[in-house]
């Protein structure tokens, strides 16, 4: 079942609308309870801002309590649009250490604080992601100290906990869901993680952005949803060329990202009920439709195949 901000908007019923942003209206249309939903934040690959496509967010909501994997540009004001309380917020994950996926990782502890936080957030991602953290309180230290005294506000700083994590396994396990990490192959950034979360009803798996990654297979074996970083290679010359690093930004994008035939080689050896195509490179390319995207993946994966969108709850 998939909803898009798109779809809803133009829907004429007021009251399924409502059950559809909630996360309540099943495949056929009956009221169902989803304990495990996630919405793609933002769809798009790469950092410039884009008009219709953000930078990587995802978020998953387990029974109400919210984990956030990557917070690229604008992760606080797109939960705010999905509808999601900010302070609900307790784990944050991120994939890896490139600003498409981390430039909103400080601002979104700062501005859940700002928005009534007063519980303990985990942090979970590859160094030096303890002394990004320490850094951003710092630089910020000024806001944070006068919010405190001036509005009786906590302390931030003791309610955040920093986890580096440099190697796959089991990364956390709460009363929730259980995820688990892979390492991924995403030169020249090392580490870089996949993350799978084990729901009450439902496995969710994040790519993270790799190439065609075998620890990604091992990781998706079986889950619900797959959700991989997505390249369109005949795209790339035509992206680049906006670009004056050209040379060098090409290679990366060819040897670090996974073209859309192969993700639907991995979906198809994961055994994946769902993939989703999303970090979508090129992100904003009027020639590339989601019929095309999918027509790619399809000779190599028989499941349910989506595009992700910003705004789409799945």
């Amino acid at each position: 079942m998939l909803v898009s901000r798109r779809r809803f908007l133009a829907g004429s019923a007021v009251s399924l609308t409502a059950l559809v942003a909630a996360g309540r209206v099943g495949a056929q249309g009956s009221a169902v309870t989803k304990r495990t939903r996630v919405i793609i934040l933002a769809s798009g690959g790469g950092p410039r801002p884009r008009k219709d496509r953000g930078a990587t967010a995802h978020a998953v909501i387990v029974d109400g309590v919210l984990y956030v994997v990557d917070c690229g540009n604008g992760v606080a004001r797109q939960l705010v649009q999905a509808g999601v309380s900010l302070p609900s917020l307790r784990h944050v994950f991120v994939t890896h250490h490139h600003s498409d996926h981390n430039a909103d990782y400080g601002n979104l502890l700062w501005l859940t604080w700002a928005s009534g936080l007063r519980t303990r957030v985990d942090t979970w991602g590859p160094p030096p992601l303890d002394r990004m953290t320490r850094l951003f309180f710092e630089m910020n230290a000024y806001d944070i100290d006068t919010r405190i005294a001036d509005e009786g506000r906590p302390q931030l700083v003791p309610l955040i906990h920093v986890h580096e994590l440099t190697q796959g396994g089991e990364v956390m396990h709460d009363e929730r869901v259980k995820v688990t990490a892979a390492l991924v192959d995403h030169p020249p950034v090392v580490p870089a993680l996949a993350f799978r979360f084990d729901g009450p009803d439902r496995s969710i798996v994040f790519s993270g952005d790799t190439n065609k990654s075998d620890n990604l297979v091992r990781l998706a074996k079986g889950a619900d949803v797959l959700i991989h970083e997505t390249l369109w290679v005949p795209g790339v010359d035509r992206l680049v060329a906006r670009n004056p690093n050209a040379a060098t930004l090409k290679k990366h994008i060819i040897d670090s990202h996974t073209a859309v035939e192969d993700v639907g080689r991995v979906a198809a050896a994961a055994g994946v009920k769902t993939l989703v195509l999303s970090h979508l490179v090129p992100a904003d390319d009027p020639t590339i439709t989601d019929e095309m995207w999918i027509g790619a993946a399809r000779p190599h994966f028989k499941g349910e195949i989506l595009v992700a969108h910003d705004g789409m709850e799945i």
